[in-house]
């Protein structure tokens, strides 16, 4: 397998140095795999941390900045960061309004998010958490107990962190992204495995003309297997799913998510047919957002993901956002 690599040890220092030359408006620690917004600590802000295992690109550190994280902490690939850099990057945003640690439902980032809140705390710091599981696919699989944590991640980071940039207090900010997680709810669907470096083939057997339906972003098994479909009827299974789940009364947020390695071209098209099926259910939508946001490697497949608001949902949505990963309105 080709990778662009220089060798497997070094994938993430190496994806920082390269973050930090193309984005001076940070600073990242490569040494201790911390990266933070230049101007953190802001005064009277509440500070918004995230992170999780590397592999998942612009998830997280590509989405620090203005309108959205403070840091992020990556781990080695597939991995949960440890619970030293959460420290760090609690004490390098905290202004005093306090942090709030957004974390997705895999059992290490939830147990080491938990350590690093303790230990922030016995530091002088208030911590609130909150727990991101949109994934219908799954109840349990091998990296978590209860649902995954998927592409409501993004619609957290960004909702909580419009909030965080208002200044609102801790407490609210923290309700405003369990809100957000609470009406959310994903679905995702690969093509193909996807490769890590430190074992250069696919991390599971995806046979040509099958598809794996309800597929986790480290490439765990879905619901179920069948021959390859076309986009229409993906759309079909993956938004019955989501609405089998949930039944939105009001407008919804809709991420249509590549995996890493499914073109735009094809992209557009499948969030077409996802349109079909949500105009055929009724389900109006307010804001779509199309591209590759919370992936794995170089999977091809891609993850549709709703989230139902309310006009102050929207408002923060809309509010302006400047990250490497995610900008507008600036």
């Amino acid at each position: 397998m080709k990778m662009l690599i220089n060798v497997p040890e070094s994938v993430v220092a190496d994806a920082l140095r390269g973050l930090a030359a193309a984005h001076p408006e940070l600073t990242v620690d490569v040494e201790n795999r911390v990266i933070v917004r230049r101007d953190a600590p802001v005064a009277g802000k509440v500070g918004l941390i995230s992170g999780g295992g590397s592999g998942h690109e612009p998830l997280h550190g590509g989405f620090v900045g203005p309108g959205m994280l403070s840091a992020a902490c990556p781990g080695e690939v597939f991995t949960s960061p440890v619970p030293d850099q959460m420290v760090r990057a609690a004490a390098a945003v905290d202004s005093g309004a306090g942090v709030l640690f957004i974390v997705k439902n895999y059992t290490g980032d939830v147990l080491n998010f938990d350590m690093a809140a303790e230990l922030a705390e016995d530091e002088g710091v208030q911590v609130a958490k909150v727990l991101v599981d949109d994934d219908v696919a799954v109840t349990d699989s091998l990296y978590t107990a209860g649902r995954r944590g998927t592409g409501a991640t993004l619609f957290v980071e960004k909702i909580a962190g419009a909030a965080a940039e208002e200044g609102q207090p801790l407490e609210r900010v923290e309700s405003i992204a369990r809100q957000v997680n609470e009406n959310s709810r994903s679905f995702g669907v690969a093509l193909s495995a996807c490769t890590t470096y430190a074992k250069g083939s696919p991390t599971f057997d995806l046979p040509d003309g099958e598809l794996e339906l309800g597929i986790g972003i480290h490439g765990e098994p879905g619901r179920e297997r069948r021959s390859m479909m076309t986009s229409g009827e993906i759309a079909d299974f993956a938004v019955n799913a989501i609405l089998e789940d949930m039944n939105p009364r009001n407008p919804v947020l809709l991420l249509v998510n590549g995996m890493g390695a499914t073109p735009l071209l094809e992209l557009y098209g499948f969030n077409a047919e996802v349109m079909r099926v949500l105009t055929a259910r009724g389900v109006a939508v307010a804001r779509t957002l199309v591209g590759n946001y919370v992936t794995s490697l170089d999977m091809a497949g891609a993850s549709v993901s709703l989230c139902q608001i309310d006009e102050e949902l929207l408002r923060l949505w809309d509010e302006p956002v400047k990250t490497a990963g995610l900008r507008w309105g600036m």
